[in-house]
């Protein structure tokens, strides 16, 4: 199935708008020998970028090796909402750990969006943002679902959001679609791979080491735990397999589920999902600024949800439809753009031109999956390897949070990165092998609810 998931996803990237009005301006070369750094970082997007920026801050050396390129995965190709919250509601939260720990785990979520904000300033990152998120109901019985929501939200958690009855929806956009909503300017929208390109150019200039190009195949932990090596590949064009090494005392895993079968101890506690978005080609400014004229990015309440955003080049980015079973749907392009007819029928001149896809990495209950990996050797355990994961599709923000948590926990304070460990996380059913198929059916019943 890995195999299958790559050759899946190498296709998918092939189409990316962001990767054609992002060109790369800097490239890493491929890891060729043997290092040693304090932290060594698997995974070249947003988390492992957030971790090597905080790190090397504090004074530790640090290597990233990332597989194929910096922003190649999830981080470079999602629909671009930096949103505050988790994919999970925060009741399964307040389930586990209480409503005093759900509350410190929003109010981190919060700091995740301005964390954005202060690097896009810091390393004046030029990435499209803009303010505003719209998250609309498709029927009265989902509109007091959603009413609810707010209206708990800024009382237990001081979340401010303006309530859009459905006789002002069309001031808020322009589709017979949604019933009504809910706003706020808190939250809001950006070019995802610009954002990525900028934080591994500022990760550079600190002095961290990346290497793209570079897979690693292996984890060796020292008999006293003290040092971990990690073996690495590159087939980067004309140089055939030149294998080299990273010895480091510190661990991160953040390739969620690019890992290559490097840490099969988490596989089953995420699955990989694909998702798909278009950009429609440029439009009238006129008829572009009328479809959602705040601007603002939007989601739908569905648990099969469809997420669209105005760009600023006057195209509509429409982003929705899942695979769980890792196959590609069919004709992508035009069965993407019905989608987006859906929401806004007078779009039906218009064509995609572009469409592309990836995986993210879900948990069971949709929550974050951060931790430590123990690796026992003789008769020790050891837990130097740290592994950041399962944001499902909800890890904009979250990411560069989690990077900043994790070397918070390796410069020795590790309470706010336990308060996520301590989140209880169940393996997918069914095995390696019948985990996809047992999944399918599952979200088939989910599909069946969101049309009621």
């Amino acid at each position: 199935m890995f195999k299958t998931l790559l050759e899946t996803d190498q296709d998918l990237t092939r189409n990316s708008y962001y990767a054609a009005t992002a060109p790369r301006t800097q490239r890493f070369a491929a890891l060729q020998d043997d290092g040693d750094a304090d932290v060594a970082i698997v995974g070249g997007g947003l988390a492992g970028l957030s971790a090597a920026l905080e790190l090397s801050a504090r004074g530790y050396s640090v290597t990233l090796l990332e597989a194929r390129e910096v922003g190649w995965g999830a981080s470079g190709r999602n629909g671009g909402q930096v949103i505050a919250g988790l994919a999970s509601d925060i009741s399964v939260i307040e389930e586990q750990l209480g409503t005093a720990v759900a509350r410190r785990v929003w109010d981190m979520t919060v700091e995740a969006v301005n964390l954005v904000h202060e690097r896009r300033a810091r390393h004046a990152i030029d990435c499209e943002w803009r303010s505003g998120y719209l998250t609309l109901a498709l029927n009265a019985r989902k509109a007091r679902t959603l009413r609810a929501w707010q209206e708990d939200m800024l009382q237990r958690y001081d979340f401010q959001s303006r309530w859009i009855e459905p006789k002002d929806m069309p001031r808020w956009i322009a589709s017979p679609r949604f019933h009504s909503g809910v706003y706020d300017d808190f939250n809001g929208h950006l070019h995802p791979l610009k954002y990525t390109q900028g934080l591994a150019a500022a990760a550079a200039q600190a002095g961290v080491r990346l290497h793209e190009d570079t897979a690693v195949t292996a984890l060796e932990t020292q008999a006293d735990g003290a040092l971990t090596t990690l073996r690495t590949v590159t087939r980067a064009a004309g140089q055939g397999d030149v294998r080299g090494s990273v010895r480091a005392r510190h661990v991160l895993l953040a390739g969620n589920v690019y890992l290559q079968e490097i840490a099969r101890a988490l596989e089953a506690r995420i699955m990989p999902v694909g998702t798909y978005i278009i950009a429609s080609e440029p439009m009238d400014p006129a008829l572009a600024d009328s479809l959602i004229p705040s601007g603002a990015a939007v989601c739908d309440t569905n648990f099969v949800l469809d997420y669209f955003r105005p760009m600023q080049d006057h195209r509509m980015l429409y982003g929705g439809r899942v695979s769980y079973s890792t196959a590609t749907p069919m004709n992508l392009a035009e069965s993407m753009r019905r989608r987006m007819l859906l929401s806004f029928p007078q779009l039906k001149d218009v064509k995609a031109q572009y469409a592309w896809g990836g995986f993210v990495d879900i948990s069971m209950n949709r929550a974050p999956d951060f931790g430590r990996l123990s690796q026992r050797t003789g008769q020790q355990e050891h837990a130097n390897i740290f592994y950041l994961q399962g944001f499902s599709g909800h890890g904009l923000a979250l990411t560069g949070l989690a990077g900043k948590l994790v070397a918070e926990a390796i410069a020795g304070q590790a309470e706010r990165f336990d308060i996520f460990a301590r989140i209880q996380h169940r393996p997918f059913p069914g095995g390696r092998w019948l985990r996809t198929p047992a999944l399918v059916l599952g979200m088939a019943y989910y599909r069946i609810k969101d049309l009621l």
